[in-house]
């Protein structure tokens, strides 16, 4: 069973870590746990970790000067003074089973993440379904184009060297990803709220959308009296959910009642251009180097959110424009038998469905997508929306399920969403099946998508791959 968010809330963190000398994060090598030991390794704090298995985010956490365990065991919490957790890991933990035998203090994630915000003057946190990764990246580019921020971002971007964070000098301004699961961002203290989208996901927490919009509700609330929430005007659940919110809010969308919108759209080879304006007055124009149409959404989120915090117009552009992706968000990795291959972390049944019109756009004779359903949860709660995301593909094979930490409850299982898909839809199993078809299938003209939250990157190794050219940075 995976724990809950702990709620202890700043002031009683601060007693708890006030003569802290040594912090041990149990998995450490998630995107978010490694951002904050690194965080923890500035501050002068004696790091230690532990991690199923090894990463090189662990490899740059023991580069720092982390000392990082592969395995869990309650001997690696021996000289700790409290003890960070992800909700991620089970009850039954060892090491989170030792610290509470042992009195330690233990502490959340997200509380721990909570309280090291509050040192920053201006805190942009971005939610939302879908998307949150590449908003966070963009917003943060643009930041970075006339400031000093810290950024903690859900995925590795090739703008910090294939980091997921950035620690800036000052305490100015910090932009955080923030996670629904298990309510994660209600520990979070943003002084603007970036609010992308509402969808059903989780299905293992969230068990229907007015529980979502609650959620949303109370995050939104967390910006307090002098803060600020930035929404998507075009998406009604969001706006519902937004209805009892009395404190400040501004819209971003492609209508004229947003308060910052996206005027004359325009595309080339499946890439967005567009004037980014405040009500009806031009900003700047803004060229986006991602495919897809909703690219203008995660773009103009973070232009109105880095407008709102002081960004001038040319650090909007040119933040912008220099954006260069996500790890794992539509990322190029090379070609098999001439096919074009990219990759993707889409696992929702709208992302899956967005990423696959945005492949399409680029023009190739065939759009093959190569995905791994993540969670029995997910599959299940989801099945009929996932049995229809794969429209827009000329062929999907699937790989079985990634457990994560679940048990299969439900039954659900790749073959049978393979079925419901339809004549399109493929079978395959295990990833070096998989592996062999796509080495069958893919050809010269195809464009092949391998997608997926779980171990499919796995796949790249079984791939006769050739890597990318210098000569072809933005296929």
């Amino acid at each position: 069973m995976s724990l809950s968010n702990t709620h202890l809330g700043p002031e009683r963190l601060g007693q708890l870590l006030r003569d802290c000398r040594t912090v041990h994060f149990i998995g450490a090598g998630g995107v978010s746990m490694c951002s904050l030991a690194e965080i923890a390794l500035r501050e002068g704090l004696r790091v230690t970790g532990s991690d199923r298995t090894d990463s090189e985010r662990l490899g740059r956490l023991r580069r720092l000067g982390a000392d990082i365990h592969i395995g869990h065991s309650a001997e690696w919490i021996r000289g700790a003074d409290a003890v960070i957790y992800t909700v991620a890991i089970g009850e039954e933990n060892p090491e989170y089973l030792a610290a509470r035998q042992a009195g330690l203090p233990l502490i959340s994630r997200a509380d721990y993440l909570g309280y090291l915000m509050l040192r920053y003057r201006t805190r942009i946190g971005v939610a939302g379904m879908n998307g949150k990764s590449t908003t966070t990246a963009m917003c943060a580019q643009i930041l970075l184009a006339g400031g000093d921020p810290t950024v903690l971002c859900g995925a590795e971007l090739p703008s910090l060297g294939g980091a997921c964070c950035r620690i800036g000098e000052g305490r100015e301004q910090m932009v955080f990803e923030a996670c629904e699961y298990r309510d994660s961002f209600l520990d979070f203290n943003p002084t603007l709220a970036v609010l992308l989208n509402i969808g059903m996901d989780h299905v293992d927490y969230f068990h229907s959308m007015e529980q979502l919009r609650t959620s949303f509700l109370r995050f939104a609330e967390r910006t307090g009296p002098e803060g600020c929430v930035l929404a998507n005007a075009e998406d009604p659940e969001l706006m519902r959910a937004l209805e009892p919110y009395r404190g400040r809010l501004c819209t971003f969308g492609t209508g004229r009642t947003a308060d910052f919108r996206a005027a004359e759209v325009t595309a080339r080879r499946g890439c967005r251009q567009f004037v980014f304006c405040r009500k009806e007055e031009p900003v700047c124009r803004i060229s986006l180097r991602q495919p897809g149409g909703f690219q203008v959404v995660n773009a103009l989120a973070a232009a109105s959110a880095a407008f709102l915090s002081g960004a001038s117009p040319q650090e909007i552009a040119q933040g912008l424009s220099s954006f260069c992706g996500v790890h794992r968000r539509m990322e190029y990795r090379g070609s098999l038998n001439g096919a074009a291959v990219y990759d993707d972390y889409a696992h929702h049944p709208t992302a899956i469905r967005a990423t696959l019109a945005g492949a399409r756009e680029l023009g190739f004779r065939r759009v093959l997508c190569a995905y791994q359903p993540h969670t029995y949860s997910r599959t299940a709660g989801l099945f009929r929306e996932f049995a229809r995301a794969f429209d827009d593909c000329d062929r999907v094979y699937f790989a079985d399920i990634y457990a994560a930490r679940e048990r299969n409850e439900s039954g659900v299982s790749s073959r049978r969403l393979a079925e419901a898909v339809g004549r399109h839809a493929v079978y395959c199993g295990a990833l070096p099946d998989l592996a062999d078809r796509l080495c069958s299938d893919a050809g010269p003209g195809d464009l092949l998508l391998i997608m997926g939250a779980g171990d499919i990157e796995d796949l790249f190794g079984l791939l006769p791959l050739r890597k990318p050219q210098a000569s072809e940075p933005d296929r």
